[in-house]
């Protein structure tokens, strides 16, 4: 009992911890998919990105790369471009752009890892997109994508429908335009607040509770100098699976990622591990909230398949070059310092207070907003999380008191 007492604050103090790590991002993703909603019109996207050609392709990763950001956030402003008459390509190329050529993991993977990881972050990122784009072209299913665009618009509440008449200038410059973005901005926080609060909670309790050793069984052949290929292929494929039931943010599993390295976990298993933040639970249900079911499961067809070719393609790629890390370049990980004064701390003040902002400017719109009736998931979800908030304060008060 006295052991339990002594991890659960520090369980607690994770999940705070890695959340307040990830507000900011969050902040910036919604504040994106919002202005997107609402000051771009279904017409300019479908001349931007509309097509599946390279250009549109490329673009979509240039975006995406531009606005790095968590999954969650990356997922809204995917589904508002996809909504407004983006290619199902150019949408997913955003979408994985801006999970995986994040700037801030090249510099988590490479205080945790080393530069191999952070080359494997990027060309891997690269290498997923045209994967995913030669697996849509191999199978494309219109019926299915047109059905996802329909859904995709029905959760858009497409905020530039209010102001049919009005250019983008003229919205971006009026304030029933910015009413519309603190609308956006506060249904999308609505949309998964049940989803991230007990995301964040069990990824702290998991990184606590649960010893490193568990995970490292699940892995054939961990720690062997001479791996064969179905040995490596399994590691590709349990990364996802460990991803699974473990992750809420690529940033916060990497201190996982090097201690599953620095005890024999393959170079593909720990790729393939860092690339699953799209093929998760979490992630699963609000796709299937914006699109369908089918969409959703399709979606995460692709990029399972696509991360683990992508995985080997690079495992073999660095033995070829005799370049493959060792796990002796990964020295014991630190407990990392969530809360101090740093560009997280100022950038979070910031989301705070915008945040705080658009909900008195849309408090308004959303007091005469219909209530849709909950599912059995949302209703086990809202018990969950607050079951969660009670388990982060009961941590909470434990840490201060003792």
């Amino acid at each position: 009992m006295s052991s339990f007492l002594n991890l659960l604050p520090e369980a607690a103090l994770t999940s705070l911890g890695m959340f307040w790590t990830a507000f900011w991002a969050f902040g910036l993703g919604y504040l994106v998919s919002a202005m997107i909603q609402v000051f771009v019109t279904e017409a300019q996207m479908k001349k931007t990105m509309g097509k599946e050609g390279a250009k549109s392709v490329a673009l979509g990763t240039f975006f995406g790369f531009i606005s790095s950001s968590c999954s969650f956030s990356a997922l809204a402003t995917t589904r508002a471009l996809f909504a407004k008459g983006a290619g199902l390509v150019p949408s997913l190329a955003f979408l994985l752009a801006s999970t995986n050529l994040v700037i801030e993991l090249g510099i988590i993977i490479g205080v945790f890892l080393s530069w191999q990881f952070i080359v494997g972050e990027y060309v891997g990122g690269i290498i997923l997109i045209l994967l995913v784009w030669l697996f849509v072209k191999l199978r494309r299913p219109k019926k299915l994508i047109e059905e996802a665009r329909e859904n995709a618009k029905d959760h858009s509440g497409d905020g530039a429908d209010d102001m049919p008449d009005t250019t983008w200038v003229e919205r971006i410059t009026s304030r029933a335009g910015w009413v519309d973005v603190a609308h956006r901005y506060i249904m999308e926080w609505k949309m998964v607040w049940k989803d991230v609060t007990v995301g964040f909670t069990v990824a702290g309790v998991i990184a606590v509770f649960v010893p490193a050793s568990f995970f490292e069984a699940l892995f054939i052949g961990a720690g062997s100098q001479d791996l064969s290929f179905f040995e490596i292929l399994s590691h590709a494929l349990i990364g996802p699976v460990i991803a699974f039931f473990t992750f809420i943010g690529s940033m916060g599993n990497i201190p996982l990622a090097a201690v599953l390295f620095a005890n024999g976990v393959s170079f593909a298993g720990i790729i393939a591990f860092i690339f699953s933040d799209l093929v998760v639970f979490p992630v699963l249900r609000v796709q299937a909230k914006f699109y369908g079911l089918k969409m959703a499961l399709y979606i995460a067809g692709l990029f399972l398949a696509a991360l683990v070719t992508t995985a080997l393609l690079l495992h073999y790629g660095f033995f070829a070059l005799d370049m493959l890390p060792s796990s002796e370049q990964v020295k014991a990980v630190m407990d990392r310092e969530f809360f101090k004064i740093d560009y997280t701390f100022f950038f979070n003040l910031f989301f705070f207070a915008l945040s705080a902002l658009f909900v008195r400017m849309g408090f308004k719109k959303m007091s005469h907003m219909s209530m849709s009736k909950s599912t059995i998931i949302e209703r086990i979800l809202f018990w969950a999380a607050l079951l969660s908030y009670l388990w982060l304060a009961f941590g909470l008060a434990v840490h201060f008191m003792g």
